[in-house]
């Protein structure tokens, strides 16, 4: 994969604005982990929004990483404690941290179930991981797709509901989970499972688009928890490092 597009396919494109979707994300991990006077660690800062909201907000001690030197280097005016890091290889001590957040980062790194082992490696026992990844049944595939070796940005329906040899033919460049796929991923782990469901999303993008005309959508919220949420956007677990 080659130049700026292929950038994007393989690190994703950072949240530049702090809205509704945001702030209802900070929530839950505010109501799963532990934030005020931690140590949080954020793995795959992006442009640092969530590591300025949650040191600014609970007084944390936070450290941020990200694989692009770039974003790293703009989370840097957010927060200081700022490196240049992959998932998979945190420079960081055993048992050093109190909470950690991926948020729409795991389907991106090389090796998911590594990057998995590195995160609770780096918790104090209790501590606790919290992570958003995208559901495999969602509708689109929110990062795009390749077609004839060129990249297309933007949402492409229904490819995550083909078989994976052809799906992952068409997205070669990003993950998508079922609940087993992630479940597999700390199955050895000495972890317990704290919170795991699918969650919609906020559909700030759309709101600010249609206005009034779009606030329909956020009903869609309410199906969170019944047999109708197999189709919500992104899955968001919370797991307790035990030993």
């Amino acid at each position: 994969m080659r130049g700026c597009g292929d950038a994007v396919a393989r690190q994703g494109v950072p949240s530049l604005v702090w809205r509704a979707g945001q702030e209802r994300r900070l929530a839950m991990l505010a109501a799963h982990t532990r934030l005020q006077e931690a140590r949080v660690l954020i793995a795959g800062c992006g442009l640092g929004l969530y590591a300025q909201q949650i040191q600014e907000r609970y007084a944390a001690e936070v450290l941020a990483f990200d694989l692009a030197l770039g974003h790293a280097e703009a989370a840097r005016e957010r927060i200081t404690s700022t490196f240049c890091a992959a998932v998979e290889g945190i420079p960081l001590p055993d048992g050093t941290i109190d909470t950690v957040l991926s948020h729409e980062v795991l389907e991106h790194t090389e090796d998911d179930g590594v990057a998995v082992q590195e995160m609770i490696r780096v918790l104090r026992v209790g501590g606790r991981l919290a992570l958003f990844a995208p559901n495999r049944w969602y509708p689109f595939e929110t990062h795009g797709h390749y077609w004839r070796g060129r990249y297309h940005f933007g949402n492409t329906p229904l490819i995550n509901y083909l078989p994976d040899r052809w799906r992952n033919r068409l997205a070669p460049h990003v993950r998508s989970y079922r609940r087993r796929d992630l479940q597999a991923l700390w199955e050895t782990q000495a972890v317990k499972v704290v919170q795991e469901r699918r969650i919609f999303g906020a559909y700030d993008n759309w709101l600010a688009r249609w206005g009034r005309w779009a606030r329909p959508l956020l009903a869609l919220q309410g199906l969170e928890g019944s047999r109708l949420d197999f189709w919500a956007l992104s899955h968001f677990v919370v797991l307790e490092k035990c030993a």
